[in-house]
C-alpha cells in the first residue's frame, strides 16, 4: 500500500470540496449543518451500536473509566451533539466579516475579511463527539476536514463520517469536505503531518503524548490544543459553601475532560473549616484525595473521612493531568504562594479562583498565565458550548492566533482587499 499516494488522494479530494465549500452561502452551509443533525437522531441506533463495540473493547483493554467516558455515547449525548450542530448552524457566518477597515491618506480603501482557512487536520482520541464538532465548525467556517479518530473509537467514528457524507450529498454539498484517513492507521496519520500544501493546518486533540508528537513531527502548521492540568484555588476571602460546590462540579461532574480540576489549593487561614467539608464530600464520591502534610495534619483522623481515601501528594502529583478520580490538594499561605504553584505547574488551560476580595481576583487574574481564569465559577465552563461558540474543534493552549475554546473564527484566517481608482504608491 503507497499510504502518501493514497493520503495525496484524500486531500486533493478534500481541497477540491473545500474550493466548494469556500463560494457557499451561509444558507447553503446551514443546510448541510441541519441535515448532519436530523441525521444523527434518525441513525442514532446505528451510531449507538458502533459504539457499544468501541466501548467494549476499550473496557477488554483495560482503558482508564476517563477514557472510557470520554469514549461513551448514550441517546442523550447524541441529542446533545445534534442540538451542537443546529447552534452552529444557527450562528453569525464568520466568513467575509470585516476585521477592521480604513481609508488611507491617499484614497484606498482597506479593509481585512475573514476567510476559510481550506483544508483542515484533525488528529485525536478516543472522542467520537469530535468527529462532528469539528466537521459541522468546519464547514460553517467554509473549510474540508481530514480526519484521524484513533482506533479506538474506530467502529463509531466509520459510522459517524458516513453519517456526515451522507447527509452532505442529500443537500447538494461535496461528500470529501468531511473525510477521513483512519483506514491508513498511524501511517495516515504520519502522512497528515507531511502534507504540508495539502493540508492548511493539523489541529491535535488528545493527550500530551499525541500533542507532542504532532507538534514535533509535522511539517504542515499547527493549531496546538493542550492537555488540562488545571487547579482551583480557594481564597481567605471565599465563600465557602460556594468554594465546595465549585470543587465538587470541577472535579466529579466529567472526571475525563481537559477542563476538570486536577489541583485543589487552599488559603491556610481557612484550611481546617473548608477541608473537611469539600474532602468529606469529596471521598464520598469516590475521589481519592493526594495530600500535602498540611492537608493531612486536617484530615487525617475526622470521623467523616474514609482514611483509605487519603493518600500523600508526590512532586508527581502536582503535575498530573488525572483524568480520573483523584485530585491533588495543597495548603498555601496566600494567593501569591498559589499564584507561584500554578505557575510553576499549569498547563496553561484553565485556572480558577474562589475569592470575594477584589484585589485577590486582581492579583490571580495578572499572575496567571492561562487560556481561560475561572472567577467563583467552575473550570468546567472552558467549552465551546458553555462560552457561546456552539460547539469548540479544541482548547489552544498557545498564544499565537487561536488561544482558549476554538470555535468558527479560530477556523479562519484573512484577507487584506485593497481598492483604488488606478491608484499607484507615491
Amino acid at each position: 500500500m503507497d499510504t502518501a499516494a493514497d493520503i495525496s488522494q484524500v486531500t486533493d479530494a478534500a481541497r477540491a470540496a473545500a474550493r466548494v465549500l469556500a463560494n457557499a452561502t451561509t444558507q447553503v452551509k446551514n443546510r448541510g449543518l441541519e441535515a448532519i443533525a436530523a441525521a444523527l437522531i434518525d441513525r442514532s441506533d446505528q451510531i449507538l451500536a458502533a459504539n457499544a463495540e468501541d466501548v467494549a473493547r476499550g473496557r477488554a483493554e483495560q482503558m482508564s473509566e476517563g477514557l472510557l467516558d470520554r469514549l461513551a455515547l448514550t441517546p442523550d449525548r447524541i441529542r446533545g451533539i445534534a442540538e451542537a450542530v443546529r447552534e452552529i448552524a444557527g450562528l453569525p457566518d464568520p466568513i467575509g466579516q470585516v476585521v477592521r477597515g480604513m481609508r488611507t491618506d491617499i484614497g484606498l480603501r482597506v479593509t481585512q475579511e475573514r476567510v476559510p482557512l481550506g483544508v483542515i487536520g484533525i488528529i485525536y482520541e478516543a472522542r467520537p463527539n469530535v468527529t462532528i464538532d469539528a466537521a459541522s465548525l468546519a464547514l460553517k467556517a467554509g473549510n474540508a476536514v481530514v480526519l484521524r479518530g484513533g482506533s479506538a473509537a474506530q467502529s463509531s467514528n466509520r459510522v459517524l463520517i458516513e453519517v456526515c457524507r451522507d447527509a452532505l450529498t442529500s443537500v447538494g454539498l461535496p461528500a470529501d469536505a468531511i473525510t477521513t484517513v483512519d483506514p491508513w492507521g498511524r501511517a495516515g496519520a504520519r502522512a497528515m503531518m507531511r502534507a504540508r500544501g495539502a493540508i492548511d493546518a493539523l489541529i491535535p486533540r488528545g493527550g500530551a503524548g499525541l500533542i507532542n508528537a504532532v507538534v514535533e513531527e509535522s511539517r504542515v502548521p499547527v493549531i496546538e490544543t493542550g492537555t488540562g492540568n488545571c487547579h482551583v484555588y480557594v481564597d481567605a476571602s471565599a465563600d465557602l459553601e460556594a468554594a465546595e460546590a465549585i470543587i465538587m462540579n470541577a472535579k466529579t461532574q466529567r472526571v475525563g475532560v481537559c477542563n476538570a480540576a486536577e489541583t485543589l489549593l487552599v488559603h491556610a487561614d481557612v484550611a481546617e473549616r473548608f477541608l473537611v467539608a469539600a474532602v468529606t464530600r469529596l471521598t464520598t464520591a469516590g475521589v481519592t484525595i493526594h495530600a500535602d502534610e498540611a492537608t493531612r495534619a486536617v484530615v487525617d483522623g475526622q470521623p467523616s473521612i474514609d482514611a483509605e481515601m487519603i493518600v500523600d501528594a508526590t512532586e508527581a502529583d502536582w503535575e498530573t493531568e488525572y483524568l480520573s478520580m483523584d485530585l491533588a490538594v495543597r495548603v498555601v499561605a496566600d494567593v501569591d504562594e498559589a499564584i507561584e504553584h500554578i505557575r510553576r505547574y499549569s498547563s496553561g488551560h484553565t485556572e480558577g479562583i474562589v475569592a470575594s476580595d477584589v484585589a485577590v481576583v486582581r492579583a490571580f487574574r495578572s499572575g496567571i498565565d492561562a487560556a481561560a481564569i475561572a472567577v467563583n465559577a467552575s473550570t468546567r465552563f472552558t467549552d465551546g458550548g458553555q462560552l457561546g461558540l456552539g460547539a469548540e474543534v479544541g482548547i489552544s493552549t498557545q498564544k499565537l492566533h487561536a488561544r482558549g475554546p476554538m470555535g468558527l473564527a479560530e477556523l479562519t484566517t484573512t484577507t487584506w482587499i485593497y481598492e483604488g481608482e488606478g491608484t499607484i504608491r507615491p
